[in-house]
């Protein structure tokens, strides 16, 4: 089965009449799967999808707006509010498909006006020859489940939210498992069931006599307002569900203007204030700590040329005190080796000459340290180094006076943040009433639970109570309703029965061996990660996913992450379809909703290329992005491009060929 074209008229934000070619084929020879419809939130994606599946199903499309309007409400939500009331509403599907080894056309159109008559639309088929085979128009719901069965239908037409739930839910959502029946054939078991209970029942009627037909005729009408209330306690329920849903998100809300008003910080008052005061003597201490410092070296700071250039002469003034303590040193011993000189037999003019030589070398050695400046400092040792000591404190005096400073504009920060928390708080009479508004709501969510916890026990108990009724109606009728010509119908019922429930078993066992492989297989080829999933089972009640490494052992899904959790919904969905048999086109919405970057990349190179013949791409720019797009243009996998332009003013969409946001 192949889509060829989708025409809309007047449907929803599309205004006028919008084509759609949805034709993978490029050429006579070659095709390419993909079909790519780009389009913001709230662009009309969403609406595509409804329209492909209101074309097909009419009034038994699950579309996504349609909730629990009537069929004839939720057409007239779907006429574009800017027509006029009197203008035709028009959906057109055109598909192909083999018949009898041939490839036929059909043309589904659906078209209503504002209110139409009957709460209906028209429904045709327009063929080959462009006729309207009236007889396929009547049997049109069963010609169609041939082709496209509405119970597997969401394992081809899907959306990211589907994807969400299935990835996020320990078990599968109602619509899949729903699918999942329908594809391992069990509501036909299941449907044969209770046709054989009925045949039974009506055997039984015809067999037994007055009285025991007046038993059993009083045991179903018992069983049958048995049934009616626990229909009318399931709505009930449902309803009582969707208040307690409503409450909630009023108690939200209430929860949120109580926090955004103040209400929180109001009551959080005292301690707000506590805080402020503990910062504001943390900054006494540090202003004390401060003091001290400059009631110590810190001033000298003010200072500093004068100390560094103090410091600078006293070393030189000692440098000095050296050289002339060496000089005298010298001097007395030159004096001592003239008077020695003197004493041997040395003539006068030879000691003269020696003592010339001693006096120009000792000037020629010192002649460099010669002071040129009056000293003025005259420090001695010890002062000196106290003032390099000085000089030394200064410094970490300095230091740790930044540091004080530093701390000192943190902690006044602090403390004007906390002012401003206290000034935001709600006043006392306004915190009252936010915190009766907000316990209020928590009141009413409680008393709504309440209810529906009561209605779901009484609930439990209608099945408990319906439960005994049919072992009531069915000992009833094996003990005292026999009859020779009804006993064999009776007896071969009960053996059929029993036959169903073995072969639901073994076929239920067969077909999920059959997907187990397949999910498996495509798990780990969108996953690219062959060691974290060795094997994958699927539970034969609730139909839950249950992942096994190597070794055998339990891999929690909570272990996987989030990225991996949607490749195990698409997987999922993926052995599905494979598993059901039917060729048929795939439509994905929103397809990359919460995906990182290498997830995406397996998705776009891995699964749309090969998910089916046709893939019907419905994004956004944010998640089939200009990246994303290239790589398929360059896998040559996108047979056409579209992009849904929307109006904000006018609340319209415009559908552009060959356009796509890059």
């Amino acid at each position: 089965m192949i889509f060829l074209e989708l025409v809309l008229q007047n449907f929803g934000p599309y205004s006028g009449k919008q084509v759609i070619n949805l034709n993978p084929k490029t050429d006579d020879e070659n095709s390419r799967p993909i079909i790519l419809l780009g389009g913001m939130n709230g662009g009309g994606k969403t609406t595509l999808m409804d329209a492909i599946r209101l074309a097909l199903y009419g009034t038994r499309a699950q579309c996504s707006t349609r909730g629990n309007l009537s069929y004839s409400d939720f057409l007239n939500q779907c006429v574009n509010n800017k027509i006029d009331p009197v203008a035709d509403t028009r959906i057109e599907l055109l598909f192909e498909h083999i018949e009898n080894d041939k490839p036929i056309k059909y043309r589904v159109v659906r078209s209503w006006t504002k209110n139409p008559k009957d709460g209906k639309d028209t429904l045709g088929i327009l063929g080959d020859s462009d006729t309207w085979p009236d007889a396929l128009v009547n049997i049109w719901d069963e010609y169609i489940e041939n082709l496209l069965p509405l119970g597997i239908s969401n394992l081809f037409l899907f959306d990211g939210e589907q994807v969400k739930e299935l990835a996020e839910q320990e078990t599968p959502p109602p619509v899949v498992v729903d699918a999942i029946r329908g594809l391992l054939g069990l509501e036909l078991a299941d449907r044969l069931a209770v046709d054989l209970d009925i045949l039974v029942n009506r055997k039984l009627k015809e067999v037994g006599n007055s009285k025991d037909l007046a038993n059993l005729e009083e045991i179903e009408t018992r069983l049958t307002q048995q049934q009616e209330d626990y229909q009318t306690t399931e709505e009930k329920l449902e309803t009582l569900k969707n208040q307690v849903e409503e409450l909630e998100q009023k108690q939200q809300e209430a929860f949120d203007k109580f926090i955004s008003e103040g209400g929180k910080i109001a009551a959080e008052r005292n301690q707000l204030e506590l805080q402020q005061n503990t910062k504001t003597a943390e900054i006494e201490q540090v202003r004390q700590s401060m003091c001290e410092l400059a009631a110590d070296v810190l001033p000298l700071a003010l200072i500093p040329n004068l100390l560094t250039q103090a410091q600078a002469e006293g070393e030189k003034e000692f440098r000095h005190q050296q050289v002339q303590i060496s000089k005298d040193l010298l001097i007395e011993r030159d004096q001592r080796l003239l008077a020695w000189l003197n004493q041997v037999e040395i003539s006068p003019i030879q000691v003269e000459k020696i003592q010339s030589f001693l006096i120009q070398d000792v000037d020629n050695l010192y002649v460099k340290t010669i002071q040129t400046e009056a000293p003025w400092l005259l420090a001695d040792d010890e002062t000196l180094s106290q003032l390099d000591n000085l000089i030394y404190h200064l410094q970490n005096s300095k230091l740790s006076a930044k540091e004080k400073l530093a701390i000192l504009k943190n902690k006044e920060e602090e403390i004007h943040t906390l002012e401003r928390q206290v000034q935001t708080a709600a006043a006392p009479e306004d915190y009252t009433k936010l915190r009766q508004a907000l316990e209020s709501a928590q009141n009413q969510v409680v008393e709504a639970k309440t209810n529906y916890e009561t209605i779901r026990r009484r609930l439990a108990e209608l099945e408990t109570i319906i439960a005994k009724s049919k072992r009531e109606l069915s000992d009833y009728t094996v003990e005292n309703i026999k009859h020779k010509n009804s006993e064999h119908i009776i007896t071969s019922a009960a053996k059929v029965q029993n036959t169903l429930k073995i072969f639901r078993e073994k076929l239920t066992l067969r077909k999920l061996n059959k997907l187990e492989e397949e999910v498996k297989n495509c798990f780990l080829y969108l996953l690219h990660k062959s060691d974290l999933v060795h094997r994958i089972t699927i539970d034969t009640k609730t139909f839950s996913l249950l992942l096994y490494d190597l070794n055998g052992k339990p891999v929690p899904k909570h272990r996987l992450s989030a990225g991996e959790k949607q490749l195990l919904a698409i997987a999922f969905l993926w052995g599905l379809a494979k598993v059901s048999g039917h060729r048929l086109p795939v439509a994905i919405d929103t397809p990359l909703g919460r995906l990182d970057s290498s997830h995406r990349s397996n998705l776009v190179e891995r699964y749309f290329p090969s998910a089916s013949h046709q893939v019907i791409l419905l994004s956004t720019d944010t998640e089939i992005g200009k990246k994303e797009v290239e790589t398929l243009r360059e896998n040559e996998a996108i047979a056409r491009e579209y992009l849904l332009k929307y109006d904000s003013s006018t609340r319209q969409t415009t559908v552009v060929e060959n356009q796509y946001f890059w």
